[in-house]
C-alpha cells in the first residue's frame, strides 16, 4: 500500500519539514571545522517548522558557545603543535575523525536545545504547558549530551556528578 500526500505538509500535522537544501555552510574559527546546516537539520529532525533563519541562528549560538567551551582545549592542541581540530591525533570513523565528529554533535545537541527553550515559551494555553514540560526535559537532556561530547572530544570520562 502507498501512502500519497495530497496537501502541502505543515506543522500543525506534525510532519517533519524538509530540510533545506540551499543553506550555505557557517564557516567557523581557524581551529573548528565549519557546519553545514543542512547536515545539522538532518541530525536533530525538528518536528516543527523552524525557519532557515532561524535554524542558522541557533547553530550559530551553538558554535560559539561549543567554541567557549573548548577555549583552553583549542590553546592546549595549538600547542602541541596542531593547527586545527581535524589534525589532533584521533582514532577515525566512517572516515571522519572521532574529534571532529563528537564537536558536530555537541554543536547539534545545543542547536536543540537553544530551540526547544525559544519554542516552549510560545505557547501559553495549558496544552502548551504539557508541551513546555516534556520541552524541559528534553532541554535538559540536549545540555547533557552536549557536555558528554564536549568531554569525549577532550579524552575524558563522561560522568556526572549531582548533590542529593
Amino acid at each position: 500500500m502507498d501512502i500519497v500526500m495530497t496537501a502541502a505538509a505543515d506543522s500543525a500535522t506534525g510532519v517533519i519539514p524538509p530540510v533545506p537544501v540551499d543553506s550555505p555552510v557557517i564557516t567557523n574559527t581557524f581551529f573548528f571545522p565549519d557546519v553545514d546546516p543542512v547536515q545539522v537539520s538532518e541530525r536533530v529532525r525538528l518536528g516543527h517548522v523552524v525557519t532557515d533563519e532561524r535554524m542558522r541562528a541557533a547553530i550559530k549560538s551553538a558554535m560559539a558557545e561549543v567554541n567557549a567551551e573548548l577555549y583552553l582545549y583549542r590553546e592546549q592542541q595549538i600547542r602541541d603543535g596542531h593547527k586545527r581540530l581535524a589534525d589532533v591525533p584521533a582514532e577515525v570513523l566512517d572516515g571522519e575523525s572521532v574529534k571532529c565528529f563528537h564537536y558536530l554533535s555537541a554543536v547539534c545537541a545545543m542547536t536543540t536545545a537553544v530551540i526547544f527553550e525559544r519554542y516552549r515559551s510560545y505557547d501559553s494555553s495549558a496544552k502548551g504547558d504539557k508541551k513546555a514540560e516534556a520541552l524541559e526535559v528534553s532541554v535538559d537532556d540536549q545540555w547533557r549530551d552536549m557536555r558528554w561530547h564536549l568531554s569525549r572530544l577532550q579524552g575524558q570520562a563522561r560522568g556526572m556528578v549531582s548533590q542529593l
